[in-house]
């Protein structure tokens, strides 16, 4: 069976950065199970899979404009310390959700810390970056009419989609 729009993919994949370092694999785990077309993974990774079949394996690059998007330097602010009081144990690396002017949700990364103010960062912290994938595709089958229904699978987890 061929990957296309509606088909359930069972897939492994090992992801990486320029330098060649791993950033996230299904290696020694399940395999990756998305519903293709969906949006379920990058645009980029999704459109080069396109019908690819069971068996098949490769290595795909995938540009940030494609992936992630590009790094938004408004994205990263400085705000006052004292708006994160009440937050025990503040580290950089801490995720934190914020809520943009309409009451919508966003995750922002602590960048650093300082006496009075903390940087946070809203972009993705893969935006900016080109994406190596190595992948192996174990299985396609069709998607059930609930997993259509609601867009994506229900069975497995999501590792180096997202």
């Amino acid at each position: 069976m061929t990957i296309k729009k509606d088909k359930v993919v069972e897939m492994h994949c090992t992801l990486t950065d320029d330098k060649g370092e791993v950033i996230d694999s299904t290696k020694g785990q399940e395999a990756m199970v998305f519903l293709q077309g969906h949006g379920n993974i990058v645009p980029g990774l999704e459109k080069a899979i396109e019908g690819m079949k069971v068996g098949e394996s490769g290595d795909i690059v995938v540009q940030s404009k494609d992936a992630y998007g590009d790094h938004h330097a408004e994205g990263v602010q400085t705000i006052p310390k004292e708006a994160l009081e009440g937050i025990d144990d503040l580290t950089v690396g801490m995720e934190l959700q914020s809520k943009d002017e309409q009451g919508n949700p966003f995750i922002v990364c602590v960048k650093e810390i300082n006496a009075d103010t903390i940087i946070v960062d809203a972009n993705h912290p893969l935006a900016g970056k080109t994406l190596h994938f190595n992948i192996s595709i174990e299985s396609v089958r069709e998607a059930s009419k609930e997993e259509l229904e609601h867009g994506h699978i229900h069975a497995h987890g999501d590792s180096c989609s997202h």
